[in-house]
């Protein structure tokens, strides 16, 4: 089997490309050719294996449509125990690698998920792509890929998704990862070991969160500011980047910044806060970062690509299907509802969706909701003439909190953080908010029984009970990159005191607007502006006027 690297090696670039990159020429017909061709294997597979069998209810569809009439939606549970038990008797294929990820608070504490081999040699391909396209400038531009380029190791070991497509990168296209031997490092350790290696060796592209991308070069221009030469006068080359460095940072009359010591040629981005933090990025690095759209459930669903502005759909790893908004409104409101979902051509620009996978080759995750919402902006990328609708992430569907740097969050988590403090309290609701350009949790909360707290002292109350449920829970899936505070440079939580009677107000209003009993209260997590607007409305005192005055007042004078 021919592997991107095998192209590399014999020059065969423009192979290369289209082994790799080819999916963006592809008109709508041929992708939705390649979904349907893809997903009639691997129902195959799902019959021939107990697991698969138990997922689709032992349903036996023959065609694609059969199969989205027949297969139910699922969640992780639905694969429980097999996966948290690595089973890999009742799986569709042979599996390669396990890759975990953060587990839901209180039901299980991780997810396991199951890569197939064949999977596995498509995902290296996919992985391949995304280092072109983090370093081309237009179509079949491998001008900057050659094998043994440096590569700063900056994101999760490789039992974790993004180490996994770490580590298929450096296969597919032969990175030289720094530092040279990161084993049993800390994520602190290896950061430092790679950037005193990039030093002297260079440095050509790297990867991670881009909030913690950024938070790395605020650190590291920090540093250069008090820079020892001595060390480095044993390697001359470090010594020439320093002053050369010094040089460009002079002549543009700033501070020495990360871009005036190495010339990057590509930085691969993703994280819910990548369009928060990308201009800074490039600031410091001299680079946008490229923002793929991944999940530890399917591989990469979408890439960016050299313009950096909307995502494209990759057909060769999941199928994909698409709950419309108003569909999982309906659930929301009765979750025995099995919203309709529909397919990549069906689509309709300006719209959201949540999207549903199945993986191909031999994977197990079957009409799959990730729990992600996505923003359908365009039909087509006009500008570089792709015929494949166009995504940005919107938001998480499900309830979850998701601040990059600081974890996924869910309602039980926050709930019991409150109740720890000992504060008394109404009711609260907490949403993902922006502060100073910077991802925070916002909590809203209405104090009784007359106590009186400052917001600051309950928000260092709230964050300090986080912290501790971190322990029990291991909500927080960026913990190998530091506390929150240092990744983001504040402590992303903020709260406000809600006046006296807000949640009552709000309750009375839903029912006179005649509101289901269900939808009284407000949601505990992401609410919207209007709710926020309500419940922060200070209630107005009317003074009762005696019968006489009013009746006077009604009759008026002339």
């Amino acid at each position: 089997m021919i592997r991107p690297i095998d192209l590399l090696r014999q020059g065969r670039k423009e192979e290369l490309w289209q082994m790799c990159c080819g999916f963006i020429d592809l008109s709508m017909e041929q992708f939705m050719d390649i979904q349907k061709a893809l997903l009639l294997e691997q129902i195959e597979l799902l019959k021939n294996c107990e697991l698969g069998r138990k997922i689709m209810r032992e349903a036996m569809p023959a065609t694609v449509e059969e199969f989205r009439e027949m297969v139910p939606l699922t969640n992780y549970g639905a694969y429980l125990p097999e996966l948290a038990n690595k089973n890999e008797n009742n799986l569709p294929a042979k599996v390669a690698r396990w890759i975990r990820t953060s587990g839901h608070a209180g039901t299980y504490d991780a997810k396991w998920v199951p890569i197939s081999e064949d999977f596995m040699a498509e995902f290296e391909k996919v992985a391949g792509g995304m280092a072109i396209f983090c370093t081309c400038n237009d179509r079949f531009d491998l001008s900057h890929i050659k094998e043994h380029q440096k590569a700063l190791h900056m994101i999760a070991d490789v039992g974790q998704a993004s180490g996994f497509l770490c580590d298929l990168i450096r296969q597919a296209l032969g990175y030289d990862m720094l530092p040279s031997n990161a084993d049993n490092l800390s994520f602190q350790e290896r950061i430092r070991a790679g950037f005193d290696e990039a030093m002297y060796q260079g440095l050509d592209a790297f990867g991670g969160l881009s909030s913690v991308l950024v938070a790395i070069g605020e650190q590291f221009k920090q540093k250069k500011e008090k820079t020892n030469v001595k060390p480095l006068l044993s390697h001359p080359k470090a010594l020439f980047r320093i002053t050369r460095g010094l040089i460009r940072s002079k002549l543009a009359r700033r501070q020495m910044l990360p871009k005036d010591l190495w010339s990057i040629k590509g930085i691969g981005g993703g994280g819910t806060d990548n369009t928060v933090f990308k201009t800074k990025v490039k600031e410091l690095w001299g680079r946008y970062p490229l923002e793929l759209y991944a999940g530890t459930e399917g591989g990469i669903y979408a890439t960016q690509t050299w313009d950096y502005e909307g995502m494209t759909f990759i057909p060769t790893l999941d199928f994909f299907e698409f709950i419309p908004e108003r569909e999982w409104f309906k659930w929301q409101l009765d979750h025995s509802y099995q919203p309709k979902t529909i397919l990549l051509d069906e689509v309709e620009a300006g719209e959201n969706y949540e999207l549903v996978i199945t993986n191909f080759h031999g994977g197990i995750m079957t009409r799959y909701r990730p729990g992600d919402m996505i923003r359908i902006i365009s039909l087509r990328n006009d500008k570089l003439d792709i015929n494949i609708p166009q995504m940005v992430f919107e938001r998480r569907s499900d309830e979850l909190i998701d601040i990059s740097g600081f974890g996924r969050m869910t309602e039980k988590v926050i709930w019991q953080a409150v109740e720890n403090t000992g504060v008394p309290y109404v009711d609260w609701t907490a949403r993902k908010e922006g502060l100073k350009n910077k991802p925070i949790m916002h909590l809203y909360i209405e104090l009784k029984d007359n106590y009186i707290n400052s917001e600051k002292n309950i928000a260092a109350a709230v964050w300090d009970e986080l912290i501790k449920l971190d322990n029990v829970y291991h909500y927080n899936i960026y913990g190998a990159y530091g506390a929150p505070e240092n990744i983001l440079g504040i402590k992303p939580l903020t709260v406000t005191l809600l006046p006296q009677g807000a949640f009552a107000r709000y309750i009375i209003q839903q029912q006179n607007e005649g509101a289901d009993l269900g939808n009284l209260k407000p949601p505990h997590i992401n609410p919207s502006d209007k709710t926020i607007s309500l419940l922060g409305t200070p209630g107005v005192v009317v003074e009762e006027v005696p019968l006489k005055e009013a009746a006077h007042a009604t009759t008026g004078t002339n």
